[in-house]
């Protein structure tokens, strides 16, 4: 087992799905490195590493991640046994470390860049890659029956733009930004909210423009106050079941699937290099 400190995991991402498989890895022993961008837009900021791109730290579940400005701060975080995030959105540390395998959970529905050459084992997460081809591993990210399927040879279905459903609600629940400006918010995650209410506002240069909420319900997720939307983005996440307060600072289910299937996948992929 210990010889898993020594099978380095770069996971490009750091949003709530890739901080599932990244606080699984890094339970299960593997020192993981995170590559982000200089401006990540996570909804669900209390179950997101990426948020230590803006406060230095990231704490999810009893996991700390630290950012750091190079490799060698990267191998200090990772010898005190936490995860080290770096904002490299173009994989430049590959030409100083060559990791045991590579995770692209961007969740981009595109390839931003992936390749089999960055590591002896590339998975990648949802649309927008081809298993065989473009990595080793695609992971099925759409619920339903096949959730956290491992594709050896093919793609992940398309995305099709509609939310899961929950207590009923599909898309009402997701909020996208009215207009383009400066999000300011008037709530925060974990808050009860009614419909119609102002959560937030966007300022643009013609003035204030509301954000109102689809439901009734609990703020799981709220974009970053300060960060510059553009019409249409997705900026909040409301859960109509206001019992399950709780949910909002805990990875979700659907996280925890899809880690669990990268998991598996390593170690088949391990496995798979054993038995050739």
């Amino acid at each position: 087992m210990w010889s898993r400190k020594k099978q380095l995991i770069i996971v490009r991402g750091g949003g709530d799905i890739a901080t599932g498989t990244i606080h699984r890895l890094h339970r299960c022993g593997y020192p993981v490195m995170v590559l982000e961008t200089g401006y990540p837009s996570a909804i669900r900021r209390q179950v997101a590493f990426s948020e230590a791109v803006y406060d230095g730290t990231s704490q999810v579940e009893g996991t700390v991640c630290v950012r750091v400005k190079d490799f060698g701060e990267a191998k200090k975080v990772l010898k005190e046994g936490d995860v080290p995030l770096m904002v490299d959105p173009d994989c430049q540390v590959l030409k100083e470390v060559r990791p045991w395998a590579l995770v692209d959970a961007i969740l981009a529905k595109k390839n931003l860049g992936t390749n089999r050459q960055m590591a002896d084992k590339t998975i990648a997460l949802g649309p927008g890659f081809y298993a065989g081809r473009d990595v080793d591993l695609v992971v099925e990210t759409m619920r339903g029956h096949n959730l956290g399927r491992l594709i050896g040879n093919g793609e992940a279905q398309a995305n099709t733009g509609v939310p899961g459903v929950i207590a009923g609600y599909g898309k009402e629940r997701v909020i996208h930004s009215p207009a383009g400006g400066i999000l300011l918010d008037k709530v925060h995650i974990g808050d009860k909210v009614k419909k119609g209410q102002t959560i937030a506002v966007i300022v643009t240069g013609q003035g204030e423009v509301a954000v109102e909420a689809t439901l009734d319900g609990l703020v799981r997720g709220l974009i970053r106050p300060g960060y510059p939307v553009t019409k249409g983005l997705k900026i909040a996440d409301i859960d109509p079941r206001e019992s399950e307060f709780e949910n909002c600072f805990t990875i979700s289910d659907k996280a925890r699937c899809i880690a669990g299937s990268v998991l598996e996948g390593l170690l088949y992929l391990e496995a798979k290099q054993e038995w050739t």
